[in-house]
């Protein structure tokens, strides 16, 4: 607007800030005002075509019509420019920048020419780096740029006079007989990563590299340098906003991908009754060793997953492993008059296990094979095997797209059914249709001789989709699985050494065919890989791949799996170690380690995620941090049971003697001597958490296990369980809120109350006011309302007696307004903020707590994995079924002591109309430094 200071007509040159909430608003206005200026096409009236008399004037007429064309046509190229955007804005949200280049060559193929077309329109200045005037750092940096390049031009020429000399090298046919010797691999021994390249060696002191690491230290963030997870470099997450990216990808389109070649493996190689024997001494079921179901398994068509455990302590399980067996060769004359102990009868497996658990399982594996007769030989292949997950709708055809099975010069397919029951899996969109425990191997081409990937072929006519559910039902690899090569170590390390060079590949590319991939080569490397198709937990989630295959060979599939073009649209993503618990999470998974705190890799995850937030809290100013001390429970109870910051399982098991109450003078204060020590005065510092009795020594938290889901379930189911092998047991299990409320990690688990049969009145009543909710009252329109007033005037002038349908009609309308009450319609649901909204439990209905929590977006509402103390749920289950009210007030074993009658006959009442399996499985979830519990079902995992 013009400034009126400034005399008529006279008008800023600059706009003025907005300096009021509307600003935004009157901004938006302007350009609709410009939009709708641009878009507006003048015309002209057809009175001026007409003369005085009345008649059509063609000249006139044509004339006006010309101008209106001339009008469209200027309005059509001002409002495409008008609100246009640039070139540079047509990037994809994954390569845009906050400071933007200028430069035409930074932005996609498909858009440069734009671009330069605009840059030349708007006269945009841009700089080339080659005329580019150096800045004095610039100028040092192209200094000792040049030194390297003539220290590297001095190497390669000695290098280039010694391979003169060796005229065996320069032979491609005796190059081979030349290579340097297989290292032999230590029987029982740990193995070591190879040498690094000199360039990288510093940066892999303390910490290894996985076979991704430059990929994913471009796009994620990594763990820091001197902090190292399980002694590898590990992805944490994408830089990018991942969250929803995620949800979709893994479970409606797309897939995602992940580098798990920190997944350790370990070989055991020895007669078949001597590893029967030491699985059965890890803890693998017996109906998995000797069992019909488990033939597939033994034979080496199946793979299996379940807990292993330590041998001298049966309650000490260790982690869930992958244990797939080499299939057996051909049986031959020769083979079958061999002794049952000589090589030939010898057999192989795997054990994928992850990384935090893998030394205990190691000398756990060393003990054990100690004991087999013939011995047992455990080797270890963490960095010969590499692996990569992928989950998702389009996991399966990014795989096939990626791995083509190896074919010979003559064109013919390898004999291995394997390989071509893989090339009709391009239309799975879950690996969960497959057999379960599906395993595939077979050998494939090196990926980047058929690289830029192109998308497959899909048929999606009848007859292929009746082809595949027939391929998928018989399942040819069950009876002609050939011995897999990933299994032998000279296949392995053959397929690694014989990789070429990405210049060679480069210059095969450029010599074939254009448009066709280059010819398959004698010398071509056969990768070896191993296939393994997984089921989720949960009815209705996507399976996963878990590719095995040689640590070297990892990169160039990994390259053409993340540049695979998806029919659906995109491409796979990668993920990072967030990514995995998210998954896991959405699909009811718990994640091992961080939900299996029983576990000793447990353990120590726990306590480092302790530290990590007990420093974040520490940091904190005094008025932005929770003051644990000082939170009030309700009911006259003060403070944070255990601590605030962490899963306080030691608090669980060996609780704190009840204080007394705090009075007046004392407030919140902790005498000085029953800690024999004086009070901080620091209000920065930690509060004095109530700690454990003098009994809870290292022995008994060494005491703390896990119990996996069969074994937990039998605990809970029997009546008569002994509580001596279950009082320091863990398990897991997975929580889904009733009413809003989002949990996260160190949230109290409690039981239903069980001191006080008054506050389990109240969260009984919550609990059936929110799992039979009253139905709504629907709204009366007001069409309806104004229909009734004049109705009620016309039946105001009728006799009461006499029937009519107005009468009628205003009686059902009635009926529909205000239904008369049900006795079985609950209460309406108390929302937390009323006074009479439950408070949460006692300390001594504590059972466990969150170690996971979130927003799950496949359900659509909040939910958690924690983990819970098997003794005292099923303590809280015997109290139910005795009415809760036979207990003598002494701790978790009953309630108040002498508690009035009716309220007894009240919460019986309440139980009966829930039913007895709801109550049992209704606990109340209070998040860390919050006074507000939810009410929550949990359910084993």
């Amino acid at each position: 607007m013009p400034d009126k200071s400034m005399g008529p007509g006279l008008e800023k040159k600059r706009r003025e800030p907005p300096t009021t909430a509307n600003a935004s608003h009157r901004q938006r206005n302007a350009k609709r005002v410009k939009m709708d200026d641009a878009r507006t096409i003048l015309s002209q009236a057809s009175d001026k075509a007409l003369n005085q008399n009345g008649e059509l004037d063609v000249s006139a007429f044509v004339k006006a019509r010309g101008f209106e064309i001339k009008a469209m046509e200027t309005s059509m190229g001002a409002s495409r420019k008008v609100l246009s955007s640039r070139a540079f804005q047509q990037v994809p949200n994954e390569l845009r920048r906050r400071t933007a280049s200028h430069n035409v060559k930074k932005v996609p193929k498909r858009l440069r020419s734009r671009a330069a077309r605009e840059r030349k329109e708007d006269n945009t200045p841009t700089v080339t780096s080659r005329r580019r005037k150096p800045t004095p750092h610039m100028r040092l940096r192209l200094e000792t740029a040049g030194k390297l390049q003539k220290l590297h031009a001095r190497q390669k020429k000695k290098r280039a006079e010694a391979k003169e000399q060796k005229s065996a090298e320069t032979n491609p046919k005796l190059s081979a007989a030349s290579a340097p010797p297989i290292r032999r691999l230590k029987k029982n021994a740990l193995s070591k990563p190879d040498e690094p390249p000199s360039n990288f060696r510093k940066r892999q002191k303390h910490k290894c590299w996985l076979p991704t690491h430059i990929y994913h230290a471009k796009r994620a963030h990594m763990t820091e340098p001197k902090h190292s997870l399980w002694r590898f470099a590990i992805p944490l997450s994408p830089t990018e906003k991942t969250y929803r990216k995620t949800h979709r990808a893994g479970s409606l389109r797309g897939c995602v991908a992940w580098d798990t070649s920190y997944m350790s493996m370990i070989q055991i190689e020895g007669v078949e009754a001597s590893l029967l024997s030491l699985l059965r001494g890890i803890g693998v079921h017996e109906d998995a060793l000797t069992g019909k179901k488990a033939a597939k398994w033994r034979n080496g068509t199946r793979s299996w997953q379940g807990w292993v455990r330590e041998r001298d302590c049966q309650e000490k399980w260790i982690a869930k492993v992958d244990i797939v067996w080499c299939t057996q060769p051909e049986s031959s004359p020769a083979t079958e008059s061999l002794p049952s102990t000589s090589e030939k009868a010898k057999r192989k497996c795997f054990l994928h296990i992850h990384p935090s658990a893998f030394l205990q399982l190691w000398t756990e594996l060393l003990k054990v094979a100690k004991m087999q007769r013939p011995p047992v030989m455990v080797e270890d292949l963490r960095f010969e095997i590499g692996s990569i997950e992928l989950t998702g709708p389009g996991s399966t055809e990014s795989l096939v797209g990626a791995l083509e099975p190896f074919k010979a010069i003559d064109g013919d397919s390898t004999k291995d059914v394997s390989a071509k029951v893989w090339s009709s899996f391009g239309s799975v969109t879950n690996p969960s249709c497959l057999p379960a425990n599906a395993i595939l191997s077979f050998n494939v081409s090196d990926p980047r001789l058929h690289y830029p990937p192109r998308t497959i072929k899909q048929s999606t006519s009848g007859s292929a989709n009746d082809e595949l559910l027939q391929l998928l039902a018989s399942w040819p690899p069950d009876t002609t699985q050939i011995s897999p090569s990933i299994f032998d170590r000279t296949a392995r390390l053959t397929a690694s050494r014989l990789l070429p060079s990405q210049k060679a590949i480069n210059r095969r590319k450029g010599d074939a065919i254009p448009g066709e991939y280059p010819a398959t080569a004698p010398n071509d490397p056969q990768i070896p890989i191993l296939l393994m198709a997984t089921r989720s937990s949960t009815a209705g989630s996507q399976g996963s791949w878990v590719l095995l295959l040689p640590w070297k060979c990892v990169l160039p599939v990994w390259y053409h799996i993340m540049h695979y073009p998806l029919s659906t649209g995109g491409n796979p993503r990668f993920g990072g170690l967030e990514e995995t618990r998210q998954i896991a999470f959405e699909q009811r998974t718990p994640w091992f380690p961080g939900d299996f705190p029983g576990t000793r890799a447990g353990w120590e995850w726990e306590l480092m995620e302790c530290a990590k937030r007990k420093a974040e809290w520490e940091k904190r100013p005094k008025g932005k941090k929770v003051a644990w001390e000082s939170l009030d429970l309700g009911r006259g109870r003060k403070g944070e049971i255990g601590r605030g910051w962490a899963c306080d399982w030691e608090y669980l098991f060996n609780p704190a003697p009840l204080p007394d109450p705090p009075t007046a003078s004392q407030g919140t204060t902790t005498d000085a001597s029953t800690n024999n020590q004086q009070p901080s005065k620091s209000t920065d510092a930690a509060p004095e958490i109530p700690k454990p009795q003098a009994t809870a020594t290292a022995n008994q938290l060494h005491l703390i296990h896990h119990i996996p889901l069969p074994h937990s379930s039998t605990i809970l189911s029997s009546p008569d369980h002994s509580p001596s092998t279950s009082q320091h047991a863990l398990t897991t299990i997975h929580l889904t809120l009733l009413s809003r409320g989002n949990p996260t990690a160190c949230a109290r688990i409690y039981r239903l109350p069980t001191t006080s049969p008054h506050l389990l009145i109240q969260w009984l009543t919550l609990a059936n006011s929110t799992l039979h909710p009253p139905p709504k009252t629907r709204q009366t329109p007001t069409s309806f309302i104004s229909t009734s007033n004049r109705n009620n005037r016309v039946l105001a002038a009728l006799p009461r007696n006499e029937s009519h349908p107005l009468r009628t009609q205003q009686t059902e309308l009635s009926l529909l307004q205000n239904p008369p009450p049900s006795p079985t319609d609950a209460q309406q649901v108390v929302q937390p903020g009323n006074p009479s909204y439950p408070s949460v439990p006692d300390r001594e209905d504590l059972i466990g707590f969150v170690t996971t929590g979130n927003f799950d977006l496949g359900q659509g509402r909040a939910s958690a994995i924690g983990c819970v103390a098997i003794d005292k749920i099923a303590r809280g289950e015997r109290h139910q079924q005795k009415g809760l009210g036979s207990g003598n007030g002494n701790g978790d074993e009953g309630g108040e002591g002498d508690e009035d009658e009716e309220a007894w006959k009240h919460v019986k009442e309440s139980e009966r109309m829930l039913g007895k399996k709801v109550v049992e499985r209704l606990c109340v979830v209070r998040d860390a430094g919050v006074t507000v519990g939810r009410l929550a079902k949990w359910e084993l995992v």
